[in-house]
């Protein structure tokens, strides 16, 4: 009888201990992911982030696309699981620098000054059109002499960037698309590829093509990678050779 209770009492002890080994190991893995997320996107528990808001280009100076609306929420699901806190401000209201917190900032150069300012200063490699006709050049994007032309529903394009100027600055996540819906796509990719996207550039930084294949059937859904394009799209292109002296006189002349 002694024995039997004794066998009882091991197993329950045993069972316990297991479990408690469980629990602890599922703790570390969960506690080791999230702080790995929150150096990804700069986000410490308690720190606060920025989110820039672009305007709907179909709308008034005040207005948001649903669909960028919708970009935001994805990005707020992670910041609230990094335990940080989000101010939201309009592109065309932001004045001040990068580095002292994360930034998230929403929409093409053509709906979001902030945005512009950033492929400026950051990714001086990057053109994005911003013209209204021809309708085929509306929201090109032209990198190392290669452009990616959208189709509208059909194929539509958009840049996804984390840019840090050192080590130790916070990150600017900037969501490039083409349209409203691939900002969405590409807070989707981000959201969900975040463990992956972590290890890339030896500085953290990076610039990707995402692919939004067939939207107006698939929404946000169906997205591919196409190119890293970080080192072509962080170096500034050549600038143009200055007409010899001898040209600039004769064309002076005539």
């Amino acid at each position: 009888m002694a024995d039997g209770v004794l066998e009882i009492v091991l197993g329950v002890v045993a069972a316990a201990i297991s479990a408690g080994l469980g629990w602890f190991a599922r703790t570390f893995l969960w506690r080791r992911r999230l702080r790995r997320k929150q150096r990804f996107l700069g986000l410490p528990a308690g720190s606060e982030c920025l989110f820039v808001v672009n305007r709907d280009m179909g709308g008034d100076q005040r207005s948001v696309h649903r669909r960028d609306a919708y970009a935001l929420l994805e990005l707020s699901a992670l910041v609230k699981d990094c335990g940080a806190e989000v101010q939201i401000t309009a592109h065309d209201e932001t004045r001040q620098g990068f580095g002292a917190r994360a930034e998230f900032c929403v929409g093409g150069p053509g709906s979001n000054q902030r945005t512009a300012a950033h492929l400026a200063s950051l990714l001086p490699g990057v053109s994005f059109s911003t013209v209204s006709e021809p309708v085929a050049e509306r929201g090109a994007i032209e990198v190392a002499g290669q452009t990616y032309r959208m189709v509208k529903g059909e194929v539509e394009y958009v840049l996804l960037a984390r840019l840090a100027s050192d080590a130790h600055a916070r990150p600017v996540f900037l969501l490039c698309g083409q349209t409203a819906i691939s900002n969405q796509a590409a807070a989707r990719y981000l959201a969900a590829h975040h463990e992956e996207l972590w290890r890339r550039g030896a500085d953290g930084s990076f610039c990707l093509l995402l692919k939004v294949v067939n939207p107006a059937a698939y929404g946000a859904d169906m997205t591919e990678l196409v190119a890293d394009l970080t080192l072509a799209a962080r170096t500034a292109p050549p600038a143009a050779a200055p007409a010899p002296a001898a040209e600039t006189a004769a064309a002076d002349r005539a």
